[in-house]
């Protein structure tokens, strides 16, 4: 949770709408899967 709040903008959402949050956190899970793709990736290399 502490990832996705801070890490990838899940706390940053400032909207009054339902739509926009709904936007918003739906963007953030997708960021957070693709990046734990990345990681579970045994092809991937570690940035340096």
């Amino acid at each position: 949770y502490r990832e996705v709040k801070t890490g990838l903008g899940l706390d940053h959402y400032e909207g009054r709408t339902w739509q926009g949050w709904h936007h918003h956190v739906t963007l953030v899970s997708a960021a957070h899967i693709f990046l734990t793709l990345q990681r579970l990736d045994p092809k991937t290399h570690a940035p340096e």
